[in-house]
């Protein structure tokens, strides 16, 4: 038996390295994910008017969103054009975004949208096309509570860890 271990844990040995050699080699082939602004609704029917409070809460999210994706291990920002543009839920029809995404060179195409239901509840739903078939891979609906700057990060981290998380890789940020 001791005749055969040392060979077994020379040949370990040896192929260690290059093992992690291919670790390092997975993590530079990064997905590229085209993220198309989401789009807003309110539906609460609160007596104030919150649209520059919304919009600035959603450029912020997006603007989270695409740096954490970016900054990850996981994907590669990259951006499709749309004519006339720019690309958004509102524009184009769906099928036009991932033509926009795939001539873009993405491998995934993210969309979605938040719904404001009520004072406290919001939802956020978001799917991830694969750009080269068009199928939809992902689908999640995602509610969380309040509607501060605070809330709203909270969400876009849980978001992103979602993500990451169907990417098959733990998040990075």
């Amino acid at each position: 038996m001791r005749v055969f271990l040392l060979p077994i844990l020379a040949l370990c040995l040896w192929l260690a390295p290059s093992g992690a050699m291919a670790e390092e080699s997975g993590k530079q082939e990064r997905a590229a994910i085209a993220v198309i602004d989401f789009n807003y609704v309110d539906t609460s029917g609160e007596e104030r008017d919150q649209s520059k409070e919304h919009e600035a809460r959603l450029a912020a999210f997006m603007n989270a969103l695409r740096r954490d994706l970016g900054n990850s291990e996981r994907f590669r920002l990259v951006s499709p054009v749309c004519t006339p543009g720019p690309c958004s839920l509102a524009g184009p029809a769906i099928s036009d975004l991932v033509v926009a995404a795939r001539e873009a060179g993405a491998d995934l195409l993210l969309i979605g949208g938040v719904h404001k239901l009520s004072t406290l509840v919001q939802n956020a739903g978001i799917d991830a096309i694969d750009a080269k078939t068009g199928k939809a891979i992902f689908h999640r609906l995602f509610t969380f509570r309040g509607d501060t700057d605070d809330a709203w990060r909270r969400a876009e981290m849980f978001i992103f860890d979602e993500i990451a998380a169907v990417s098959g890789r733990p998040a990075s940020r």
